[in-house]
């Protein structure tokens, strides 16, 4: 029994120290500040609203759509299950539940079905803006002359994934954690941040070429500042009939955070060092 509880402490310790680390790293990578600067930038550059737009009806008619079904059909169940588990905030917790459903089936059919090219043109719009032309050359072809999504020529690639069964079978294994009063709403939060925020660059890495490998000790290294990014994002694409919206804004955050790190002196050698010991 001495040695179990030894062990118990060891990994307690262990994965204290992961958690303190990866705050740590969250915080120095001010990464969680980036989905609301693309908020900010998205609003002020009239020109990337275009593949939005573009969208507009389709986007407005998912979104709107699928919450309100999903409360009328999803809210009052939930919240009578929770009133088991959650005690008076039930209410709350089915709400927060609701919303990260109905988040979740929006952004697996709109990008399924209609927003892919959107948010590939966005991203790079976006870089196009932030003088990254050389790294979006890579990608696809460049016009000369007119506004800066007209210059956005043909794709090379489409690298924006779409919901795979793995990402839905462990949102599905992930749910019953909300039925934890606050801490597990929270924890769930997190793990879907932690999910999203790797995948909010998963164009960058394309366009920087990295193979799997690359890409994981990246994303490993800085595991801190990928879930910050994510759990924020993951927030705002909570928030009822406008979270499509917000997967536009969060686009623009991920793209004007790729721009930091291709420019930031101290970090592009960080970047090339993990490439190297990847290959």
């Amino acid at each position: 029994m001495a040695d179990v509880a030894h062990k118990v402490q060891d990994v307690a310790k262990e994965e204290a120290s992961k958690v303190s680390a990866m705050t740590k790293d969250a915080v120095q990578s001010q990464a969680y500040l980036y989905p609301i600067k693309g908020v900010l930038y998205f609003l002020s550059h009239r020109d990337l609203w275009r593949p939005l737009t573009s969208k507009l009806a389709a986007v407005l008619t998912t979104s709107i759509g699928v919450t309100t079904l999903m409360f009328l059909v999803a809210y009052v169940p939930q919240m009578a299950i929770m009133a088991f588990t959650s005690g008076p905030v039930a209410a709350v917790s089915a709400a927060l539940l609701t919303l990260s459903e109905s988040s979740t089936i929006v952004n697996m059919l709109s990008r399924t079905f209609f927003m892919e090219d959107a948010l590939v043109d966005t991203f790079d719009g976006t870089l196009l803006k932030k003088d990254c032309t050389n790294l979006v050359s890579g990608g696809r072809q460049i016009q000369s002359g007119g506004d800066t999504m007209a210059r956005l020529g043909k794709l090379a690639k489409k690298p924006f994934a779409k919901f795979t069964p793995n990402a839905i079978i462990r949102y599905l294994l992930y749910l019953p954690l909300n039925f934890i009063p606050v801490v597990g709403t929270a924890i769930f939060i997190i793990l879907q941040g932690k999910r999203a925020g790797p995948t909010s660059h998963q164009r960058y890495f394309q366009l920087k070429e990295w193979n799997q490998r690359q890409r994981e000790v990246h994303i490993e290294q800085n595991r801190g500042g990928y879930t910050s990014f994510g759990v924020t994002a993951f927030v705002l694409e909570m928030i009822p009939f406008v979270n499509l919206l917000f997967v536009f804004t969060n686009t623009v955050g991920a793209a004007l955070w790729a721009a930091d790190l291709e420019k930031n002196a101290g970090t592009a050698p960080k970047l090339r060092e993990q490439a190297k010991k990847a290959e």
